[in-house]
């Protein structure tokens, strides 16, 4: 393999199948790292304002941390990314029927969704750009959901310092799809030890979904973020309004709400976050209709990570670019179908920098 990609065994599934992880290196230490199974995003390898290279997204060191424990760490997540209320919707008139493993709610694709399955890598290359794609089919009624469908994740290192992630896929029936990365970044450093709250947020967003006491969006229209915590829409470092007493703060434990991008085609800008500490700068762009912005709020300690830490509440934050929550149930927000003949395509952008001072 080039000196810009390696791919190399990472562990075994219990019935002896091997997980592989492939690297993809950008310039100055640049790199991202991929595992096979559930098409993770393992490592995130940045520099700081002084040059030095961290890896930014929480994870494990070994396969087995990924096996024992779902955490959705750096996971592609799917067939349907946050929460579907009931575990249960109509399509076409047609009852479908999702596996319940959020309380009463279906959420990011089931028991077994895609994070925990194995993904083929279909293609490697390093021309014109360091890429890796990976494929899995799922079979009609995998968790419930309708349609054979064939889906591929694309990773690809461009421009030196940014990462993309493009899905793709299409059915044989009617369905719904909603697909996205679930990474964890701390733009100090996995390792680091310190919590995000005082990393500044911008998100690109003047509404957010309200939601009930099981995550699920309130029959009401978006609300304004004006005059409210939600309101990132210049940057703010994310403590600075985490414990205020409102009531959609209390029911989620601080942050874990869905964002509205304003409409339109192609990429645009969704979000800015900024570390004070290490002067790494991220920027996101996506063409999806929704942010999920969640601080969080439910690592508890639980969870040993990378090089031992255990992971605890604010360690770190996911910024997760899909359809809006609970859309199969909802006319009224922006559709998750996917039809036979369409060709589903939906990409992430995750571009680099740092703040420019000096320590």
């Amino acid at each position: 393999m080039s000196a810009t990609i390696d791919r190399a065994p990472f562990g075994k599934l219990p019935d002896g199948t091997l997980v592989e992880r492939v690297t993809l290196r950008g310039a100055d230490g640049f790199e991202a790292a991929i595992l096979s199974f559930g098409a993770a995003l393992q490592a995130l390898l940045t520099p700081d304002r002084n040059g030095h290279c961290d890896d930014i997204v929480l994870g494990h060191d070994g396969f087995d941390g990924y096996l024992a424990q779902r955490k959705f760490f750096g996971a592609t997540i799917g067939r349907y990314a946050n929460r579907i209320a009931g575990a249960r919707f109509v399509l076409d008139g047609t009852p479908v029927t999702l596996d319940a493993n959020n309380g009463p709610n279906g959420l990011h694709g089931g028991l077994q969704g895609f994070d925990r399955k194995l993904w083929r890598i279909a293609a490697l290359t390093d021309h014109p750009e360091p890429t890796l794609v990976l494929e899995r089919e799922s079979p009609h009624g995998e968790e419930g959901y309708p349609g054979n469908l064939q889906a591929r994740v694309t990773y690809c290192v461009r421009n030196a310092t940014e990462l993309s992630v493009t899905y793709e896929a299409t059915t044989d029936r009617p369905t719904v799809l909603n697909l996205t990365n679930h990474s964890f970044f701390n733009l100090d450093g996995a390792r680091a030890g310190t919590q995000i709250l005082d990393h500044r947020l911008t998100i690109a967003s003047d509404h957010f979904l309200a939601v009930d006491a099981t995550a699920i969006p309130l029959p009401e229209p978006p609300r304004p973020v004006d005059g409210t915590p939600f309101d990132f829409r210049e940057p703010t470092a994310i403590g600075a309004r985490i414990r205020m007493n409102d009531e959609q703060l209390r029911l989620g434990r601080g942050y874990d709400h869905n964002f509205c991008l304003a409409p339109g085609t192609g990429l645009r800008f969704a979000a800015r976050l900024e570390a004070p500490r290490s002067g790494r700068v991220m920027e996101l762009f996506t063409d999806q209709p929704g942010l999920q912005f969640y601080s969080g709020n439910f690592l508890d300690g639980s969870t040993a990570g990378k090089g031992g830490l255990l992971y605890r509440q604010s360690d770190a934050l996911c910024l997760e670019p899909h359809a809006w929550p609970d859309t199969p149930n909802r006319p009224d927000f922006p559709s998750a179908r996917l039809d036979p003949g369409q060709t589903y395509r939906r990409t992430i952008v995750y571009r680099f920098a740092t703040d420019g001072a000096s320590t």
